[in-house]
């Protein structure tokens, strides 16, 4: 019995130093960081719906009221960073630079997406707002977006009419 154990106990070793002598083909690397702030769960993801704009609308006026939305910051740890900055990234539009490019599945066209602070401040896509001072605690950054027609396509009354959406993503950057 004693010879069995020795035998299993054998085999099982020159199949693992077999495995063992594997080369390396797998490297994991990774940086652990202090964030002063925390997005709480379930506030990843803003959804923003425009429901029904009217093209009469835009031609009249080029652009929508701006809707806002909030971005909620949690545990903010001011002796981490007491400042924050906002770059909402995405597609930008060709026709209308600084503003957001529609998906390629939307079935309108001549219009994009813009961005802005509640005081009417632009926030192009893809370039860091100004520093927002933080509080101690909970935080709420609001901003508002807008649809505006692009020149050309008021210029022709060529807005195409149909669902639209578009993606940005957000991402901060503490001093």
């Amino acid at each position: 019995m004693v010879n069995r154990m020795v035998c299993c106990a054998a085999a099982a070793l020159l199949l693992c130093s077999h495995l063992s002598l594997a080369a390396e083909n797998m490297r994991l690397h990774g940086a652990l960081v202090a964030e002063p702030c925390v997005i709480p769960p379930g506030d990843e993801t803003v959804v923003l719906d425009f429901d029904t704009v009217i093209d009469k609308y835009l031609y009249m006026n080029t652009r929508t009221h701006g809707q806002p939305f909030e971005l909620h910051l949690a545990q903010c740890d001011l002796s981490l960073g007491k400042t924050v900055r906002v770059t909402f990234s995405g597609n930008e539009s060709a026709a209308l630079p600084g503003l957001l490019a529609l998906n390629g599945a939307s079935q309108a066209s001549g219009i994009a997406i813009g961005m802005e602070t509640p005081q009417g401040d632009p926030l192009p896509i893809n370039q860091q707002g100004k520093a927002q001072a933080l509080v101690s605690g909970a935080n709420t950054l609001t901003a508002q977006a807008y649809v505006q027609g692009e020149p050309d396509a008021l210029k022709h009354k060529a807005i195409e009419r149909g669902p639209f959406s578009a993606v940005a993503t957000f991402s901060l950057e503490y001093e």
